[in-house]
C-alpha cells in the first residue's frame, strides 16, 4: 500500500510541476506580448512627437513670416485682443 501512495504522490507532484510550467509559459507569453505592443506604441508616440515638433517649427516660420510683413496693422489689433482675454 505504501508503494502505491508513493507512486501516486510522485505522479501528482510531477503533474503539479507540469501545470505550473504551462501556466508560467502562458503568463510569460501574455506579458511579452503586452511589452512588445507597448514598445510599438512608444515608438509611434515618439515619431508623432518628432513630426509634431517639425510641424510646429514650420508653423512658427510661417507665422513669423506673415507677422513680419504685416506687423504694423496686427500690433493694434493684438493689443486690443490682449486686453479682452483674461489671464489664467
Amino acid at each position: 500500500m505504501n508503494e502505491l501512495i508513493n507512486g501516486a504522490m510522485s505522479v501528482v507532484s510531477t503533474g503539479v510541476i507540469v501545470v505550473t510550467l504551462v501556466m508560467s509559459l502562458i503568463a510569460w507569453f501574455f506579458v511579452n506580448r503586452i511589452n512588445v505592443r507597448s514598445s510599438q506604441q512608444i515608438q509611434l508616440l515618439e515619431s508623432l512627437l518628432v513630426e509634431q515638433k517639425r510641424q510646429n517649427q514650420l508653423l512658427q516660420r510661417l507665422t513669423d513670416r506673415l507677422t513680419g510683413e504685416e506687423r504694423p496693422a496686427d500690433e493694434a489689433v493684438s493689443q486690443d485682443y490682449t486686453r479682452l482675454i483674461p489671464e489664467r
